[in-house]
């Protein structure tokens, strides 16, 4: 029994979700959901018309933050993902779920009241497949951090920042596509204020089936072109356009640490084609873990009430 539980929990670390739950700026890192509306749970979004897309909830209830933080324009944040609010730097996501990272910002009022939903979004970064690397690998090489530059031509005042990794690897059916976010809510300084971006709605942004959504990406080569979803980047003296590929930077100064006894599982192959109902060493695993895909070795029976379903040749997920 105690093998059983080990494995359990060995399947549950290598299924990782991913949350946004702190983020750095200005040389600190604030602490876990400080200024962030954090869920506890680290599941995604799957229905891109859904109000939830601006700033998660829903399936995920987020918390409301107290806290705003101040932000200077023209300099970079770092939004820091993790698997859940007390996993380490080694346990961010599974490095099967890959896919682009995105980050748009919006203008409001009061950033501890507005809900995100509606119009007032503008893309300031995104990151797709560049050399047969996806934007998530680099975050999760990157320990969990998300590069993001606050363009230095804005308005000051506040704003929703909202940091997303959209996970591909069942996203060649419709609804496959699952999509992490969170909103921060900060305060820019430091703005020229000589720019106006164009604006769109989320949700609005995507549609399920555009190319970056609806996309089988075991097809690809590292030659193969990705359409990244969504507007174009705002750049400051004109729009359009992907931000550099990040690379990784010194590490992080903080002011709180995440703690965890966790340790990252190594990268999980992936299962049969069919959906099982049990094998996998006896273990169980949660909704939204793989259960499936060809090579896959780990947990094959899904935690009631879930089943493990197709998405494709190379994945099935408990869903």
């Amino acid at each position: 029994m105690k093998t059983f539980a080990l494995l359990a929990a060995a399947a549950s670390a290598a299924s990782a979700h991913t949350i946004f739950v702190q983020l750095g700026a200005g040389g600190t890192t604030y602490p876990i959901s400080h200024a962030i509306r954090t869920p506890t749970y680290d599941g995604p979004i799957t229905d891109v018309t859904s109000n939830d897309l601006a700033c998660n909830g829903g399936p995920n209830p987020t918390t409301k933050s107290g806290e705003i933080i101040t932000v200077t324009a023209g300099t970079t944040v770092k939004a820091i993902w993790r698997h859940t609010l007390t996993s380490g730097s080694g346990d961010v996501m599974d490095a099967s779920h890959k896919g682009p990272t995105l980050a748009y910002l919006k203008k409001v009022d009061n950033a501890l009241a507005d809900t995100g939903i509606g119009g007032g979004w503008f893309k300031i970064q995104e990151d797709g497949f560049n050399n047969n690397q996806w934007g998530t690998s680099t975050v999760i090489t990157n320990g969990g951090i998300h590069y993001i530059d606050i363009p230095a031509c804005l308005p000051n005042g506040q704003y929703l920042l909202r940091a997303e990794m959209i996970a591909l690897h069942g996203a060649s059916s419709a609804g496959g596509a699952q999509l992490y976010m969170e909103c921060a809510q900060i305060n820019v300084v430091g703005g020229s204020g000589t720019a106006s971006p164009q604006t769109y709605s989320i949700p609005g942004i995507y549609k399920a089936t555009d190319p970056g959504i609806l996309v089988n990406i075991y097809s690809m080569t590292p030659a193969s072109k990705y359409t990244i979803p969504g507007p174009p980047v705002f750049k400051c003296g004109g729009s359009g356009g992907s931000t550099p590929a990040q690379t990784s930077a010194a590490p992080l100064t903080t002011t709180t640490l995440i703690t965890s006894t966790k340790t990252s599982a190594a990268p999980v192959p992936a299962s049969t084609t069919s959906a099982s109902t049990g094998g996998g060493g006896g273990c169980t695993t949660a909704q939204w873990s793989q259960c499936g895909g060809t090579g896959f070795t780990g947990c094959t029976t899904c935690a009631s009430p879930y089943s493990c379903k197709v998405q494709n040749a190379y994945y099935s997920q408990c869903s």
